[in-house]
């Protein structure tokens, strides 16, 4: 456990992690507030179009029977609609309203210039165009007369977005276009040679140190999209949602684990594989890194399933749930979607077996009682209520192990009241409502009606909150943005033992 108690606390150095980190914080943020958009347009096209499920001209955009042309829902909204939510959350992000306004009027001018989806395009002048009216709006902030005020902010809005849109058309939709081409031309190149699946040693590893974002938010979901419009389906969409990998390496832990580990998998595969939450499992990768190994070739497995099938899905499957892939996978890729998940999540399981078996008997000799009580912890939290037989087994481990509070944690939640808990993460989803319900419920059956337990993205962190918890590899990006507060940094959202000496804490300041 971490934590920071004074604002005057040195701020942590962010490192070229963190700077991913947060680079792909920003493109999630601009993303999965709209992935209901992306999924929407996923089942239209699913239904409506020619060749879907129950194709309809008026609304999938295809000749009808009497040959009458018909524009439809599917154009508009990958052409128009999707790309502008982009960019009005990309410039919302950055300068609020204002700039959300100034980035989509921007953004417009990109679409019109290119004949290509723009998502690429969205993502980087919805914020560009935020930042310069940020910029002008400083030129004389403070100087205008009174009674002026609207006057000059509507007209330098307006203008600006005019003129960056013009600058879109002309300029910077060709280039981005020229780009997006360029990618495009990559992933034919390794789909051609049959090297898709090497992306996932970079994608694997990504997702266990909260990576990913940036990759799959900056590159698969605009290149998915696109494809999927060209196409009718994209592998781009499969590559980081696949929840394959992450199924095999639970159920190797819930066979050959050990304590904590064993303990808590079964749970955790019913939160990964039908909730969605690849997070989940993230720790016992780090629990036991060479099990890496195992989710790398687990989805290299499943690419190359996809590749060698021709499988995709027609929209991004968000969350990365076994029921959110199956609702969008294309009418010709059942059998390759739902073999690359199982041979992948065989695969994987396979290896992390083998590698579980070999260290088993020195696991076995290192468990301890804190192992318990986080063991303990996650079961309560998978079964959704507390148990007075597991809290009893609780105390007994903190008795044998000692505090799980050091006196210098204890001074830092003492040095001011707490009424704010925030539980941060990339995409302020996920993994963090999870921690938040779990303490929520634990603060509610203390009597504890007077703190406030949130969860939200990191990038959207205001210094206006009395205690964040995020995980350990998050915490630096959250200080970043959170100086004043006290920060805690836990292994696991879902099974922390911290937990309970936040609520011992509250108690003790007689919060109520």
């Amino acid at each position: 456990m971490t934590t920071t108690s004074s604002p005057d606390a040195t701020k942590p150095k962010g490192g070229a992690r963190v700077g991913i980190q947060r680079f792909g914080a920003f493109l999630s943020g601009m993303v999965m507030p709209n992935i209901s958009a992306f999924i929407a347009w996923g089942l239209i096209t699913a239904f409506f179009i020619e060749t879907g499920w129950t194709p309809v001209p008026q609304l999938g955009g295809f000749p009808g029977p009497d040959g009458t042309e018909y524009t439809g829902l599917v154009g508009p909204m990958i052409i128009y609609l999707l790309p502008l939510l982009l960019a009005n959350m990309g410039g919302r992000l950055v300068y609020d309203t204002r700039g959300g306004v100034v980035g989509t009027i921007a953004t417009v001018g990109v679409i019109v210039g290119t004949d290509i989806p723009m998502f690429l395009g969205a993502m980087v002048m919805g914020p560009l165009a935020a930042y310069l009216m940020k910029q002008v709006d400083r030129i004389w902030e403070g100087k205008i007369k009174a009674g002026f005020e609207m006057l000059v902010n509507n007209f330098s809005a307006g203008i600006l977005a005019g003129i960056m849109a013009i600058v879109g058309y002309f300029a910077f939709g060709p280039a981005v276009e020229w780009i997006s081409n360029v990618l495009e031309a990559g992933v034919d190149w390794l789909i051609s040679l049959s090297l898709l699946p090497l992306v996932s040693i970079l994608v694997e590893p990504g997702k266990i140190l909260f990576l990913n974002n940036a990759i799959n938010h900056g590159v698969f979901t605009p290149l998915g999209t696109q494809q999927a419009a060209e196409e009718g389906k994209s592998i781009l969409f499969l590559i980081e949602a696949n929840p394959g990998p992450g199924l095999g390496l639970l159920l190797a832990f819930a066979i050959f684990g050990v304590g904590m580990a064993r303990a808590s998998a079964p749970g955790a595969i019913i939160i990964q594989f039908f909730g969605g939450i690849h997070e989940i499992y993230f720790p016992y990768v780090l629990m036991k890194p060479l099990t890496v190994l195992a989710v790398i070739a687990g989805g290299m497995t499943g690419v190359a399933t996809n590749v060698l099938f021709d499988s995709g899905l027609r929209a991004p499957a968000a969350p990365g749930s076994i029921i959110a892939v199956l609702i969008q996978t294309a009418n010709d890729s059942y059998l390759g979607v739902v073999l690359s998940v199982v041979l992948s999540a065989t695969v994987s399981f396979i290896i992390a077996s083998i590698i579980l078996r070999a260290s088993r008997k020195k696991d076995l000799e290192r468990e301890n009682a804190g192992d318990l009580s986080a063991a303990i912890a996650q079961t309560e939290a998978n079964k959704g209520k507390e148990s007075s037989v597991l809290g009893g087994l609780q105390a007994e481990g903190v008795a044998a192990g000692g505090a799980l509070v050091e006196e210098g944690e204890r001074a830092a939640f003492e040095h001011k009241p707490i009424h704010t808990i925030v539980f941060a993460c990339d995409a302020g989803m996920g993994s963090s409502a999870m921690g938040a319900t779990v303490l929520r419920n634990k603060i509610k059956k203390a009597g504890i009606d007077s703190v406030k337990v949130t969860n939200q993205s990191i990038a959207n962190l205001k210094d206006d909150v009395d205690l964040v918890i995020t995980h350990q590899d998050l915490t630096d990006r959250a200080k970043l943005q959170s100086p004043s507060a006290l920060h805690v940094s836990v292994e696991n959202f879902m099974n922390s033992p911290k937990y309970d000496e936040v609520v011992h804490m509250l108690q003790s300041e007689g919060v109520r």
